[in-house]
């Protein structure tokens, strides 16, 4: 029996950018062929490497293990003998009854290992390449797109792209990522295009509303789908009061994490912020909440000409405007 096979398998997957679960034996009640200690790695195709007992534990494990990847959160299991195979949820442990002969009881922790969510980030843009700086840190692997991109620019970025040719970008990034496009100006319309092309999760769009609406019509005139061209979030960002590339950046930074971790909370069960679960009041009242920024989101104002000029001299960028009542004020209350 190969002790490192987990680990190699792990640094495998990680290198692929692959989903796992980690599993570790935490406590064993002989008779059992596993130690406490012992670990393997799971894959949701069932892909098991490494030692965590025998044919009994194994589909139990794979099982947990594929809970656990479908809504990233991790889980103790028990698996204990039993007259019939069953589960049951008890308080924080899942445990499965196991009608084997061995007899002993395993007690074991999964933790899901998931690969960091792309971010695709389109343009040479002081508010593109602020991105491109900030995204790594909360945990996304950005791909900056840009024609005539250097890769020294932007050194925190997964992947470069010299090229924003529609195509060239479809055959490069994950599908299913989530995109910014901040050309601000400077080829906005084949990175519309190409950001169309991944078929992204979200597309944000860094500009006016004006602006944003005039292009938008555009891209209809030339065929795309007019259900994803509306989707476009434009103006981008969430209300901060932003005015520099970097604040603008922040501010188009928060509602891509608000994205994510809705979509992680729509997997999962609510939970609070400590790690419990929220209240059924506490619950609606978030949920009204995460409707109201995003309606206020969508329908938000565009910075003055002047004041976005001099923040990034770049043509007509955006950010949001502080509530929908003020639709036509600045995000930072002017």
């Amino acid at each position: 029996m190969n002790l490192t096979a987990w680990l190699e398998a792990a640094q495998q997957f990680h290198s692929q950018q692959r989903a796992y679960a980690l599993v570790t034996v935490l406590r064993v009640t002989p008779p059992a062929s596993a130690r406490a200690g012992d670990k393997a790695v799971v894959t949701a195709d069932g892909t098991l490497r490494g030692w965590i007992g025998g044919g009994c534990a194994q589909p139990a494990v794979i099982k947990a293990a594929r809970l656990a990847l479908a809504d990233g959160q991790p889980r103790t299991i028990r698996i204990t003998p039993a007259s019939e195979s069953e589960e049951k949820q008890l308080e924080d442990v899942l445990e499965f009854g196991m009608s084997c002969h061995s007899g002993g009881t395993l007690e074991l922790f999964v933790d899901p290992v998931l690969p960091q969510e792309a971010l695709v980030v389109f343009g040479d843009s002081p508010v593109a390449r602020a991105l491109c700086d900030l995204a790594p840190r909360v945990g996304f692997a950005v791909h900056w797109v840009a024609q005539g991109a250097v890769a020294t620019d932007a050194p925190a970025a997964h992947r470069v792209l010299d090229n924003d040719d529609a195509a060239s970008v479809t055959a490069t990034v994950p599908p299913a990522s989530w995109v910014v496009v901040a050309t601000q100006g400077r080829r906005d319309m084949p990175a519309l295009k190409a950001a169309l092309q991944i078929r992204a999760r979200r597309i944000w769009f860094v500009a006016s509303e004006r602006k944003a609406g005039v292009l938008k019509d555009s891209l209809l005139a030339a065929g795309e789908d007019a259900d994803r061209v509306g989707a476009i979030v434009a103006p981008a960002g969430t209300p901060i009061g932003a005015d520099t590339p970097e604040e603008i950046a922040l501010s188009v930074l928060a509602s891509v994490v608000a994205a994510r971790r809705q979509q992680v909370n729509d997997a999962a069960s609510p939970k609070s912020c400590c790690g419990g679960r929220k209240p059924a009041a506490a619950q609606a009242t978030a949920a009204a909440r995460v409707s109201e920024e995003a309606t206020a989101v969508t329908a938000g104002a565009t910075l003055t000409e002047a004041a976005m000029e001099a923040a990034t001299a770049m043509p007509e960028p955006s950010t949001p405007a502080a509530s929908t009542q003020q639709a036509k004020t600045s995000c930072c209350g002017g």
